[in-house]
């Protein structure tokens, strides 16, 4: 088993930008440094349009611990910068929803984030990725795509986690129904055709939009996407179908399609925005695929989420 204090040097990003992300750096570097890790290089940004060539930088460098702090969007973008190297993630949750830190066990606060990653073990999980582009938790159209629209950096930072149950209010109140087409090049599942839908998702990790799930069986190590659709509904099943998003059994309601691949191509009419992690970042018609055990991670020792298979 590799432990994150095997780790010969290592570099710390923070997103200053998140919304923890302002009172991050200072106290996450010295818990690190005071727990052994041997933080050579810090790097404090202000927006993600500073972090490609913040990773590129580090990367360069040749670190093999690279301590990601930040939102589920951060972090994900950061694992498809790391995924295929031998460098090892390290992720600080910072952000709103931290869904990814809720998939992999790691503790909400920072000290406690710190003090798991400090004395984790390092596992790899799998990588979601859509027209190229990485996600870890879900990529998603519909509903979804109104909500982070409605998500403002002043709504997130007042509210927490619960502002996602606002916008969420907000945004259903403007959905437009829409019609999608899922195609599955390796022929492991019919061609749907779908219409007067809610939203569209395809999962690669466990939660998403602050602690729901995507399916009961879903998991970040399994090498498979999670798809669900849901149509549109009177107001009264959503509401159902609201109460059971925390467990993921919504997937087993009567209308709702749910159903596991590797590959998946999704095709809208009209063409439409897609979520990933939070971030809008591509358009369908969209192809879905998976890249078994591409980002090694650590986690806290007693994380059961994912193992480390080489």
């Amino acid at each position: 088993m590799m432990l994150a204090q095997e780790a010969k040097s290592a570099a710390v990003v923070i997103n200053a930008g998140a919304r923890l992300g302002a009172a991050g750096p200072v106290l996450a570097v010295d818990t690190l440094r005071s727990a052994g890790l041997p933080i050579s290089a810090v790097h404090q940004i202000l927006s993600g349009t500073e972090l490609a060539g913040t990773l590129d930088r580090v990367v360069a460098e040749g670190h093999d611990l690279v301590v990601v702090g930040g939102g589920d969007g951060t972090v994900s973008f950061a694992a498809g910068r790391l995924a295929g190297t031998r460098i090892v993630l390290g992720v600080l949750p910072l952000g709103t929803a931290n869904d990814l830190a809720r998939t992999l066990e790691i503790p909400a606060d920072l000290p406690g984030a710190c003090a798991a990653l400090a004395s984790g073990k390092v596992v790899d999980i799998d990588m979601g990725r859509v027209n190229g582009q990485p996600f870890l938790n879900v990529a998603s159209v519909g509903l979804s795509v109104g909500v982070t629209e409605t998500l403002s950096p002043r709504l997130k930072r007042y509210l927490g986690p619960v502002a996602y149950a606002v916008a969420a209010v907000r945004a259903y109140a403007r959905h437009q129904p829409f019609r999608a087409r899922l195609e599955f090049p390796d022929g492991d599942h019919e061609t749907l055709e779908l219409d007067n839908l809610l939203q569209v998702a395809v999962g690669n990790g466990r939660h998403y939009g602050g602690g729901n799930a995507v399916s009961p069986t879903a998991g970040i190590d399994d090498h498979l996407l999670d798809v669900y659709a849901i149509p549109g509904a009177p107001l009264r099943e959503h509401i159902r179908i609201a109460r059971m998003l925390k467990n993921g059994s919504f997937v087993e309601r009567d209308g709702v399609y749910h159903l596991t691949c590797q590959r998946v191509r999704l095709v809208t009419e009209p063409p439409m925005p897609v979520n990933l992690d939070g971030e809008i970042a591509t358009a369908t018609p969209a192809d879905f695929t998976i890249e078994r055990n591409a980002v090694h991670v650590v986690v806290p020792h007693g994380s059961t989420s994912a193992r480390f298979d080489g």
